[in-house]
């Protein structure tokens, strides 16, 4: 393993250029590379380690599709996932490839590798039995079975629970597959159908991170009927960031956020 020296101190880099060239497209998953592969319903959650180094991808099955995500550092769950500072460190109200994931620790969760789409929503939060009911009725298991409406905020509860955590750990998540759009007054509207089938993205773990994603609708959803969308997710080897990696060098403050996972790595 190389020398770890830290980041040269860059001060502000509000006018630090993104990388020159094109932008990292996704590639065909090599098959020896390939850990894990499964379809997860619409409506559904799951809580899973994807360990360093390893990328987790994620496919929207049909249009509008959305999975609300949290993470957190897996030796460590009090570092979590931090929206603001992941906004603000690297200038966006987006995310998409070139972007990382910061924790309340300054390290990188996570790093975009690769996205289709080109936009990500990180402010919408996430649905509750209140918005579902609103907006569809309200269907239990003990009348509807499996037809039954679900939300992300229960299920969130649920799998934080399976890992020692609770509501207090339930920070604003990201909804990937979905999109916000602005008027000219700073109002945000739901962009309907953001996402098409086959569209997906790269996740690259810079620690062991605990994921805790559901497939429930984004909460500013307009559609008339419930119908949350399936996704698939994949687990696949990959290998560290070299120097010259884009989400290394996408920021002044990616490069840092990324020597301090290496460092805790240690």
């Amino acid at each position: 393993m190389p020398l770890l020296t830290p980041p040269a101190p860059s001060g502000t880099s509000f006018t630090t250029p993104r990388p020159t060239g094109p932008v990292p497209q996704p590639a065909p998953i090599p098959a020896d590379r390939l850990l894990v592969e499964e379809t997860i319903p619409g409506g559904s959650a799951v809580s899973f380690v994807v360990r360093r180094h390893t990328t987790l991808r994620l496919t929207a099955l049909e249009a509008g599709a959305n999975i609300s995500f949290l993470c957190f550092n897996r030796a460590e769950p009090v570092d979590r996932y931090n929206m603001a500072d992941t906004l603000k460190g690297q200038h966006t109200s987006k995310l998409t490839t070139g972007c990382m994931l910061y924790s309340d620790m300054a390290r990188a969760l996570f790093s975009i590798t690769g996205d289709t789409l080109g936009w990500h929503d990180p402010l919408g939060g996430h649905d509750t039995a209140a918005h579902v009911e609103k907006k569809w009725g309200k269907k239990n298991y003990q009348t509807a079975r499996n037809d039954w409406h679900r939300n992300s905020h229960d299920h969130f509860l649920i799998e934080l629970s399976k890992h020692g955590l609770n509501a207090r750990d339930l920070v604003p998540n990201i909804n990937f597959f979905s999109k916000l759009s602005t008027d000219s007054d700073g109002r945000l509207s739901f962009v309907p159908n953001h996402s098409k089938a086959g569209d997906h993205l790269d996740l690259r773990a810079e620690l062991d991170v605990l994921v805790i994603l559901t497939t429930c609708h984004h909460p500013m959803d307009t559609r008339l009927a419930y119908g949350p969308a399936p996704i698939r997710l994949q687990l696949y080897r990959t290998d560290p960031p070299s120097a010259t990696d884009y989400c290394r060098t996408y920021r002044p403050e990616n490069e840092r956020a990324l020597y301090n996972s290496e460092l805790f790595s240690l």
